[in-house]
């Protein structure tokens, strides 16, 4: 079997983006668990993004977006857990790519003694600029839920199971 030097090298250069990608993403999801605003912001391609995460508002900007995560998720009894599963990336370019991911999330609230695991489905778009990969693109949608509140007495008490229902973008805003 003989292997062309330049395909060998395509090859190689290939399998390097698509770490750099899982990468990226794994980056991107401990900051968010971590609360690490700058590293939440350092994912998203500086300058028009898009973001549309279901029952949130289309974020067109990333500080916009860094904005409502600071409000939500940077406060004290916040406690997020972010784990992408199943990558699927495909390189559309030397300087685009696509990725789908599975995501296991679950957040704790101590203000509402609720905790609320979900199952999302990611579709993102990455663009390679100045040597880097960078999310442009961002779009989720939850397959299911499973939110619980924790009583007083530590007895667990189910308020939502299965279905998140989608709720046009602008009603989230």
């Amino acid at each position: 079997m003989s292997v062309d030097l330049e395909q060998l090298v395509a090859r190689i250069a290939a399998l390097e983006d698509m770490q750099a990608i899982r990468q990226l993403k794994a980056r991107y999801l401990r900051a968010c668990d971590l609360k690490l605003v700058d590293g939440v912001r350092d994912a998203f391609l500086p300058g028009k993004v898009r973001i549309a995460y279901q029952n949130f508002p289309v974020f067109t900007d990333r500080e916009d977006f860094v904005s409502i995560f600071e409000q939500m998720a940077c406060q004290g009894g916040v406690y997020d857990i972010h784990h992408a599963t199943n990558a699927d990336i495909s390189l559309i370019s030397d300087s685009e790519a696509r990725g789908l991911w599975s995501l296991n999330f679950r957040t704790i609230l101590l203000s509402t003694r609720s905790v609320t695991r979900l199952a999302v489905e990611y579709e993102d778009v990455y663009r390679k600029r100045d040597g880097r990969w960078w999310i442009a693109e961002s779009v989720s949608r939850v397959t299911s839920c499973l939110s619980e509140e924790i009583g007083a007495d530590g007895a667990s008490r189910y308020i939502l199971w299965g279905e998140v229902p989608a709720q046009p973008a602008d009603a989230a805003a």
